[in-house]
């Protein structure tokens, strides 16, 4: 093999291909907006199992992540109102939590292909 070729099979850590730039941005912007639909997925999903385990409503904790879980969900309250309290939550808050996923990730999917 010459000696000015650029392959170095005993050299793993160098790598000669040229390194750009391109795309960096678009992979961080699709990353956060990954990372945002997941936390509010991730809220939304918190509430579900903390009223369905019935936490303290008292608690600061419980009380924070149902006031970010109402908001986050505040468009689709009462979409479905059905007498079983639990099934309701779970439906008015998981709804919102699947479309967050789905678009987030679509959209994230979408900037990573600019």
């Amino acid at each position: 093999m010459p000696a000015n070729d650029a392959y170095h099979p005993y050299e793993p850590h160098r790598d000669t291909r040229r390194v750009t730039r391109d795309g960096a941005g678009a992979n961080r912007a699709a990353l956060a907006l990954h990372t945002i639909a997941d936390i509010a997925a991730g809220f939304l999903g918190l509430w579900i199992l903390l009223y369905l385990l019935e936490a303290n409503q008292g608690n600061v904790f419980v009380g924070f992540v149902h006031g970010v879980a109402d908001w986050l969900a505040g468009w689709s309250q009462d979409i479905f109102t059905m007498d079983v309290e639990g099934l309701r939550v779970v439906l008015n808050y998981g709804l919102p939590a699947v479309i967050y996923l789905l678009l987030g990730h679509g959209i994230a999917a979408r900037v990573r292909r600019i």
